[in-house]
């Protein structure tokens, strides 16, 4: 359905564009650091606009803006934070939402939109731009009304919305397209529950971006939905099969009359990139036909979406490169919200240091660990590693199917397994900090320093953990013993492919 509400025209003296927005304003984009937003930020950097990025944890942004771009600290669980990252913006990009958290997801996003609808209005931003998701008004999941409800927050507000409303996003690193890549790889034969026949309409992630900065420069103050989606309506089953033909698989696909959206998330999660929480819903929201109802999009943009054949044959091209630019796993809020320790007292912290010297200098010494996690591994026990994965997964976690963004390259902010990578100075430093289920919060530290006499270099390796309650430290001596083994094989084995490698 389309909602179409019109809003006085501003007045103003101020240079404009052909929309009446002031064209020197910054642009704001939340989201940054998610799949769509990630994309959007250079996208709009190209064309021209000045772009402030609104973050709860800036330091994962920082780094990246290379004075390119504002980054300001902010949080949308809290109204008074807002003011400033809003101050002077005419356009802001609400692109966040509550995939990855656990629980009351709903009420987390309507929180957020509601937050920041009125402190958009009371800023005096002039128009919204928001992507929700595709459905019908009725016979919704949870996720995809919750979508919704956030649309109608934030045109409630009375500032003027444009809403974005797409099906199955395909492109290198989304989230479908990685979950129907794993699937159509690892398995000759699929036995898939009826969710795999709902039918979608797939849009290639180029043409989404190509909606989200027309509508920057759209004339007149309204808010509207735009239903979006490329030409084709499939299944997941006829993506799989598109997929597989054009990497040059055959694969057979054997439809089961039931299997629970619980069993099907726990599949997922062994198979593919995703873990159980996100797998769920998922599932929650593909078991429901994502179509195309209102063509209204086709006419009031001069954008013709690509068919399926040509998004995947983009996607795969990409994705032959190595690595995409952005994925749906790299997004701070696909661990979930942070968990939240105010008022939690911590015991001592926890400490496993150990050291070795090798004899290259701090720069190839520093190279082996930069690569670590994602397809090179652990180094030492991966076995140990996907196992403690695997029963993360179980627990709701993250598991450690997300992989890492670039196979050489770190940044802050970057998911790297089941870690989240909090600080990067190459070549002297990296830190991890766990995004696992743990009674309590860990980091995992290497530091590289070049020895006395120019020699060679002093790789320090150091697991820091702050237990909560009795059951933190019980956990910690419980598993000391693998830890030993399994931290002193890591950095012998770093050792080995540091001086290997030079």
């Amino acid at each position: 359905m389309t909602n179409t509400t019109h809003f006085p025209e501003p007045d103003s003296t101020e240079p404009a564009c052909a929309n009446g927005l002031v064209a020197r304003d910054p642009i704001l984009v939340t989201g940054a650091t998610g799949y769509i937003g990630g994309r959007l930020l250079p996208a709009l950097l190209d064309k021209g606009y000045t772009v402030r990025c609104l973050a709860r944890r800036p330091e994962h942004l920082q780094g990246r803006a290379n004075g390119r771009y504002e980054v300001v600290a902010a949080d949308l669980a809290n109204a008074e934070s807002l003011g400033p990252a809003l101050a002077g913006v005419t356009t802001a990009f609400y692109l966040v939402h509550s995939m990855g958290s656990e629980g009351g997801f709903a009420e987390q996003d309507r929180l957020a939109a509601h937050n920041f609808a009125q402190a958009a209005k009371a800023a005096g931003v002039r128009r919204i731009i928001y992507l929700g998701g595709l459905g019908g008004d009725t016979a919704l999941s949870a996720h995809l009304a919750s979508r919704q409800e956030v649309g109608r927050i934030l045109r409630e507000s009375g500032v003027p919305t444009i809403e974005f409303r797409a099906s199955i996003i395909i492109g290198s690193g989304s989230l479908s397209f990685e979950m129907v890549r794993a699937l159509v790889t690892r398995l000759p034969i699929m036995t898939t529950p009826r969710w795999v026949r709902s039918l979608a309409q797939p849009i290639a992630v180029e043409d989404v971006l190509a909606y989200c900065l027309a509508a920057v420069e759209m004339p007149g103050q309204t808010s509207v939905i735009y239903e979006i989606g490329g030409p084709d309506r499939v299944s997941y089953a006829d993506l799989m099969r598109e997929y597989a033909r054009q990497v040059g698989l055959r694969r057979l696909i054997i439809p089961v009359p039931v299997l629970s959206p619980g069993l099907s998330s726990l599949w997922l999660g062994l198979v593919t990139p995703l873990y159980a929480r996100v797998g769920r819903k998922l599932i929650d929201s593909v078991k429901h036909d994502t179509i195309v109802t209102d063509d209204r999009a086709l006419h009031d943009f001069a954008i013709r979406p690509r068919c399926l054949r040509d998004a995947i044959t983009r996607a795969l091209a990409k994705e032959d490169q190595e690595y995409a630019q952005t994925r749906w796993s790299d997004a701070l809020s696909s661990a979930g919200n942070p968990r939240s320790w105010g008022g939690v007292r911590f015991g001592r912290r926890l400490i496993d240091r150990r050291q070795i010297h090798v004899s290259v200098d701090a720069a190839a010494a520093f190279a082996p660990i930069e690569r670590i996690g994602g397809q090179t591994g652990w180094y030492h026990a991966d076995w140990l590693w996907k196992l403690h994965a695997m029963i993360d997964m179980i627990l709701g976690g993250v598991g450690m199917r997300r992989g890492r963004p670039h196979p050489q390259k770190l940044q802050p902010g970057d998911a790297l397994d089941f870690w989240r990578v909090e600080a990067v100075e190459a070549p002297s430093l990296l830190r991890l900090q766990a995004e696992m289920k743990l009674p309590g919060r860990a980091w995992l530290q290497f530091e590289v320093k070049p020895d006395e006499n120019n020699e060679g270099a002093w790789i320090t390796q150091t697991a820091m953990f702050d237990p909560v309650g009795l059951l933190g430290p019980l956990y910690w001596y419980a598993v000391w013993p693998l830890h030993r083994w399994v931290f002193a094989g890591m950095l012998r084995k770093i050792a080995r492919a540091a001086e290997s490698m030079a």
